[in-house]
């Protein structure tokens, strides 16, 4: 059988994106590439590994096969890896950490900081994803760690407190709602919007909780970044929903106030989560309890 880890490391990219472009970019290949080292693995085991319909490829019962035993053959190599780097030079180990975009904004950069600085030989793959999508690849070995809300299922994993991570509504100060203690999202769905652009989690989630209600946020403008959001929501432009901590440390700057939103969805923290700590490297556990402190001795 003539497939290689790049082929394993690919169908794991597919497999969680949901698509082989997708999975392609991931995994930084050209569609073309991509396809091609799919019909090669299709060709190598004498049978099709995707179902490709309208919205994107699912695994067949050969590709879920190929999926576990993918997801074995990286762990097993990431562990070897990491096991003789002590013997060289260099990158001694690589911590695969999803994370949603509260956590990337607000609490992972100065931790992530003082774990680098005292581990000089170990390299953080972080990407962002939303809390769902990080329970499932923590679920299904695709990452090391997941920090994320502790409001989607967490069943099958070890989970871990880190910090209460409210969701708020920010307005301009001088804003009609600024003198209220709270509302509903419901209240507020007929506002002008500030939002984050591209494809972010936290954006997705509001905008999901929106069409459960449903109805539609309408978004004067999307930016890049959070402090973005409070920002031009002080400038007049619109209503924005952003993590409370966020809120805080723009509140003067920006000249925006908080409005507490009374949603279950809103009421969350930030949890650390992993399949199993115990079985992991010992620099993947100590960085999970640079970032829960506990984790490691639970």
């Amino acid at each position: 059988m003539n497939i290689d880890l790049t082929d394993l490391r690919l169908f794991l990219h597919i497999d969680e994106a949901g698509s082989i472009t997708a999975g392609a970019q991931r995994a930084c290949m050209t569609l073309a590439s991509a396809s091609e080292r799919v019909r090669g693995m299709e060709a190598s085991v004498g049978a099709a590994l995707l179902l490709r319909g309208r919205r994107g490829v699912m695994p067949t019962e050969a590709g879920r096969a190929l999926l576990h035993h993918a997801r074995e053959v990286i762990r097993q190599m990431d562990l070897l890896a990491d096991d003789l780097g002590e013997y060289g030079e260099g990158r001694k180990g690589m911590v695969r950490v999803l994370c949603n975009t509260s956590a990337l904004s607000e609490h992972l950069p100065v931790m992530l900081s003082r774990f680098l600085a005292t581990h000089p030989g170990i390299s953080v793959d972080l990407e962002e994803r939303a809390s769902h999508e990080i329970a499932a690849a923590v679920r299904s070995q695709a990452c090391d760690l997941g920090v994320l809300s502790d409001l989607v299922d967490l069943s099958g994993l070890s989970v871990w407190p880190i910090a209460p991570d409210p969701l708020t509504l920010v307005v301009p100060a001088g804003h009609d709602w600024a003198a209220r203690t709270s509302v509903s999202l419901h209240e507020v769905m007929a506002a002008e919007f500030v939002g984050l652009a591209g494809e972010s989690a936290l954006q997705r989630h509001i905008v999901r909780q929106a069409r459960m209600l449903g109805g539609a946020l309408r978004f004067r403008l999307r930016v890049g970044s959070l402090d973005m959001v409070c920002r031009m929501v002080g400038q007049g432009i619109g209503v924005g929903i952003v993590p409370k901590a966020v809120a805080q440390r723009c509140r003067r700057t920006a000249g925006i106030r908080c409005v507490r939103l009374v949603d279950a969805w809103a009421d969350r923290s930030l949890v650390l989560c992993a399949r199993d700590l115990s079985i992991l490297p010992l620099y993947v556990r100590q960085l999970a309890e640079v970032v829960a402190p506990g984790s490691a001795r639970s």
